[in-house]
């Protein structure tokens, strides 16, 4: 099975025909989905400008859609590196026994749904590469009580029945995110939960 770099090397070749390069950006997109495959597919298109149904794509827009996919993954590989090498020390120092970040961690294979947004439509309007960046740097940091990406603090709603694992927890209502839980306070996780039964007795 082709990796995410052979597939990309498909997406900017113009000897093949754009039907081709469009799969072979889809199938980049099922390698680092971090929204969840619909949602980033639906992400791309609607920022380069096209069609997520159109067959024939102007090609320039598919090589747009995929630089910004490109730069998105390698934030989060260097993320990914990272955590794996404080794992390996921690390991080697007796410390077993993962935290909730790395339970969160196990959920996250490959980037996949690392900012799961439950609805494909609704997603962060920003570049993905800066969205990246922005999560990375909430899982660098002691806990906050804003969504990581949009920093809204009073978008955070507890969502149980997530199509993804963990399958309940904050979701932001500002900009669609599955919120990872450790990057958020105990006071933050409360108030979303608070705000999950209010709007169930509305």
């Amino acid at each position: 099975m082709a990796g995410f770099r052979c597939l990309a090397q498909k997406v900017r070749d113009p000897r093949i025909v754009t039907p081709q390069r469009r799969t072979a950006l889809r199938k980049c997109v099922e390698k680092f989905a971090p929204y969840g495959h619909r949602a980033t597919w639906d992400h791309l298109c609607a920022r380069v400008g096209i069609g997520p149904e159109d067959r024939y794509p102007e090609p320039a827009r598919l090589v747009a859609a995929l630089a910004e996919l490109s730069e998105a993954r390698t934030v989060w590989l260097a993320y990914d590196a990272e955590f794996a090498a404080r794992r390996k020390r921690e390991k080697l120092r007796g410390l077993r026994r993962p935290s909730a970040l790395d339970n969160w961690h196990r959920c996250t294979w490959g980037g996949c749904g690392v900012a799961w947004c439950d609805d494909p439509l609704r997603h962060p309007v920003l570049p993905l590469p800066e969205a990246m960046r922005r999560l990375v740097a909430a899982l660098r940091s002691e806990p906050g009580a804003a969504c990581p990406v949009c920093s809204r603090q009073d978008a955070l709603v507890w969502r149980p029945g997530l199509r993804h694992q963990p399958d309940g927890g904050p979701v932001c209502t500002g900009c669609g995110i599955a919120v990872p839980e450790p990057v958020l306070t105990a006071e933050a996780v409360a108030a979303a939960r608070r705000r999950e039964r209010w709007a169930a007795l509305v």
